[in-house]
């Protein structure tokens, strides 16, 4: 049986062994949302993860909902973003762009112009973003029209092609987390009447969409989605059928032949059992149609169970987020059974150096 620490082929990507780097918000991009000589830093100590899923990067300034997060629509940019996968390629590593909008998940203070957030409903999401005063309550967004949609399709598109051009080894649509595509999958945020509104085949709609974009544009071996069928984040609350929307969602990718699905098992950051559901039988639905694409988990996995995961075939690889933030060389220590960091929550987010690149590794003695 495979181990954690086997190398694996999913799609068009090679990774030395099955640990993944799930994405982490740290909000220090600089002037025009741009990637910095530091994150390149950041991302190249932890090259080690057999894959790197970067921090949720917005597909264009609408997209944007957090102070400081980076983009992947202007050529400046491109250009920061390639000093990152040059340093983590330099040290062996593979890494992935997560395309990210947030939908109604922002503060107007974020936004050209001062313009309202959008999403699919108009009604205000009860949870908060971070801004220039801290955390705030996030705005009231409007409700996209039909004739905007295919402009977001593109714009997932146009995405991308730029992180192709940066030098990612591919990209991960976040579909998760109540963001923008997860707004529309949920009935309990979509209130629509049209054609992406109502039943689970219109809502799934734009998703769908999205994906079939960017597998047409760079290539179904270097595309990935992030699902998280449960989880409360940023007041998506729970669809009146989640196993239904989320078993026909997989059932619908599935053809696409996709690299990865990346799921959130349970609340994101938070409990595992929040609400039932059954992630053997969405992962059925994703092997049958594609036997070569990768399936990943994440949400609190400890060594042991992330060991258990892959050993017993309920997981191809296993993504780890807050302790990579604190372990740079959490491979190391997961390999070694070494003890973890404690991980500093008072510099999560924003910041310098300080609890992002001054981690220390484990020393140790060779034989």
């Amino acid at each position: 049986m495979p181990t954690l620490f086997d190398p694996i082929r999913f799609g068009d990507i090679a990774a030395t062994n099955r640990v993944v780097m799930a994405p982490l918000t740290r909000n220090r991009a600089g002037a025009g949302r741009t990637p910095t000589p530091l994150m390149a830093t950041y991302y190249e100590q932890r090259a080690a993860a057999g894959l790197i899923v970067t921090e949720a990067t917005q597909i264009s300034p609408e997209g944007q909902g957090y102070l400081d997060t980076p983009g992947i629509y202007s050529p400046e940019q491109v250009a920061g973003w390639r000093r990152v996968t040059d340093a983590v390629h330099a040290k062996g590593g593979k890494i992935v762009l997560q395309l990210w909008h947030v939908g109604r998940i922002s503060h107007v203070s974020l936004r050209p112009n001062g313009q309202s957030p959008v999403s699919s409903t108009a009604r205000r999401a009860n949870s908060k973003t971070f801004t220039a005063k801290g955390f705030e309550d996030v705005s009231e967004p409007r409700a996209l029209q039909l004739d905007e949609l295919p402009r977001i399709v593109a714009e997932y598109r146009q995405a991308a092609r730029n992180a192709i051009s940066a030098g990612f080894d591919g990209v991960e649509v976040h579909s998760a987390n109540g963001y923008l595509l997860e707004q529309f999958l949920r009935d309990s945020v979509n209130d629509r009447t049209d054609a992406y509104g109502g039943p689970k085949e219109n809502r799934v709609r734009l998703l769908l969409e999205v994906m079939q974009a960017v597998v047409a544009e760079i290539g179904a071996g270097r595309t990935g989605v992030r699902l998280s069928p449960v989880t409360p984040a940023n007041d998506a609350q729970q669809d009146s059928d989640a196993q239904g929307l989320f078993n026909y969602v997989v059932e619908q990718l599935a053809p696409l032949k996709l690299a990865f699905i990346h799921v959130v098992e349970g609340a994101t950051g938070g409990p595992r059992d929040v609400a039932p559901f059954d992630y053997a039988a969405l992962r059925s639905r994703f092997t049958r149609g594609n036997e070569s694409g990768a399936w990943i988990v994440n949400n609190g996995y400890t060594r042991d169970m992330a060991l258990d995961a892959v050993a017993g075939g309920t997981a191809d690889m296993v993504a780890f987020g807050k302790p990579f933030i604190s372990n740079p060389d959490l491979v190391a220590r997961l390999r070694d059974d070494a003890p973890l960091a404690l991980l500093n929550r008072d510099t999560l987010y924003g910041g310098g150096a300080a609890g992002y690149t001054d981690y220390p590794v484990l020393e140790r003695t060779s034989a």
